[in-house]
């Protein structure tokens, strides 16, 4: 059910997406004028990063203003061919007010891996950001990207962009970047844990139903819910569909969670 929005001013707006611009730059989840960044100003409009422009550096007069039908309303430069995903996730997802795109690189490696990020590891990864799964390849700046994420935008709050990138989204721009960081992070100690050390604890369905109360207490209802015991690929070790395995494991962590709401 979608909220009531209450929105930034112009100014406001454009002065959030630099600071974000510097800090995803100095995270280094962009490289050159990779990335792009957007923030909700009305129900339909927004302002957005321009294109061939590095997003530590940016200044608010560089911003570039939008209506979610894809035209120009307002600035002097051009906006990213790849808004195109932005104005996706606002028309499929009415809650979303902001949206980030970046290449954090353990991510992307993921993401060129085909690997979605959806092991029950981390209490902070399941509450912030739950599964993540990896959208079919799509030629940048093309109409391919958004439709290749649409299916994604209402029931998750983040998608890896197959040989690509990441996209998050969130109800401000502080939620959509901060789910960039734990997107990075996430990744950062699967790769450690699963891909280097080679051994890792899941949490159990009893513990992953309470992180899931505790994550819709705090009013996110998105991020679908990890299954322990999966391989992130269409096959179990016992040959069952990953799909039936999940909806068991779903109908099982609804009767806990029943419990423990109790």
């Amino acid at each position: 059910m979608a909220v009531q929005n209450t929105y930034k001013s112009d100014q406001e707006a454009k002065e959030l997406i630099c600071e974000i611009g510097r800090r995803v730059y100095n995270k280094n989840f962009v490289a050159a004028n990779d990335g792009n960044i957007s923030i909700k100003v009305g129900d339909h409009e927004l302002w957005t990063t321009p294109t061939g422009v590095s997003k530590g550096f940016m200044t608010p007069d560089m911003m570039v203003k939008m209506d979610l039908s894809g035209n120009v309303l307002e600035g002097k430069l051009k906006p990213s061919s790849e808004v195109k995903m932005h104005l996706r996730v606002y028309q499929e997802n009415p809650n979303a007010q902001a949206v980030v795109h970046a290449h954090p690189p353990v991510a992307t490696s993921f993401a060129i891996a085909g690997i979605s990020l959806e092991k029950p590891v981390s209490p902070e990864a399941i509450v912030l950001l739950g599964k993540v799964p990896v959208a079919p390849y799509a030629t940048p700046g093309t109409q391919e990207v958004p439709d290749s994420i649409a299916p994604y935008c209402r029931d998750y709050n983040a998608v890896l962009l197959a040989n690509h990138g990441a996209l998050t989204w969130g109800r401000d721009i502080t939620e959509a970047y901060f789910r960039m960081e734990s997107l990075e992070h996430y990744a950062l100690m699967l790769m450690y844990s699963r891909h280097i050390l080679q051994e890792s604890n899941e949490l159990s369905t009893e513990q992953i139903a309470e992180l899931i109360s505790i994550r819709e207490k705090m009013g996110i209802h998105t991020g679908g819910i990890p299954v322990p015991g999966t391989d992130n690929k269409t096959l179990t070790a016992a040959g069952l569909p990953e799909e039936m395995i999940e909806n068991i494991v779903r109908k099982v962590t609804e009767e806990v969670l029943k419990n423990v709401l109790k």
